[in-house]
């Protein structure tokens, strides 16, 4: 059945101008690897003023030229944490309000009950997260988005989803549908997209597919699901 099927990442970036910040979250083919994606794309100085930097196995945004950054509050945070046997990522400082609600017993969506989506009227972009749980060497994991209720922002509309695992398989949230202004934001459920065997041709393919123009940086993750060990590839824009 079509609700089943299975895209790959590239066919679902590939001419979209914009689809904004997205994350990825899946099996490997194999079986063997969780495998996490996070990019950012950038339209306006402020947003391509930036570059990923992992230190101490958590990534963070940071800004490529430090004199020109006029509002760090929406571009600077740390994206990529891990926290007891999970792994938060988002696409703003949420990942830290998860991380310390994990820290304090909350589950992933009752962490996020304490945030929304971003105040940048008239886009009001979606907070995207999503967390990996690792047990009994496989894993499951979990997505949410917050969104305006309308183009208002008069309150926030709140979607989570939890996922098994299957090889293969994995799930694709971005902030935004596709450009505009202002920007429409993403539409229904993840999408469902493949997830391959090996991190650099996973990384290549989702890097070729992004805009060239607004594509900023990318991070990749591979975690082996026995011995724990992960493999990280990023690739910046702006060396």
């Amino acid at each position: 059945m079509e609700i089943y099927k299975i895209n790959t990442p590239e066919s679902l970036i590939a001419g979209n101008t914009y689809p904004g910040r997205g994350i990825i979250i899946g099996k490997t083919a194999d079986g063997t690897k969780a495998a996490i994606a996070y990019f950012i794309m950038g339209r306006s100085v402020n947003s391509r003023n930036r570059v990923f930097t992992y230190k101490d196995k958590v990534l963070y945004t940071e800004p490529f030229d430090p004199s020109l950054v006029k509002d760090p509050s929406l571009i600077i945070y740390a994206a990529v944490r891990s926290v007891k046997n999970n792994i938060i990522v988002t696409n703003g400082n949420q990942t830290d309000t998860i991380a310390e609600g994990i820290d304090e017993g909350k589950t992933f969506g009752k962490a996020l009950e304490a945030r929304e989506f971003e105040p940048d009227a008239p886009n009001y972009t979606p907070r995207i997260s999503g967390m990996l749980t690792f047990k009994d060497n496989d894993f499951t994991y979990r997505m949410s988005i917050l969104k305006s209720i309308d183009e208002k922002g008069s309150a926030c509309a709140r979607f989570e989803y939890a996922y098994p695992t299957v090889p293969g398989l994995g799930h694709f949230i971005h902030t935004y549908v596709q450009d505009g202004d202002p920007i429409p934001t993403f539409q229904g459920e993840p999408e469902r997209v493949y997830v391959c065997d090996d991190i650099d041709e996973f990384t290549g393919s989702i890097w070729d597919a992004l805009d060239a123009n607004n594509r900023i940086s990318l991070f990749t993750q591979f975690v082996d699901l026995e011995t724990g060990h992960d493999d990280v590839r990023i690739i910046n824009k702006n060396k």
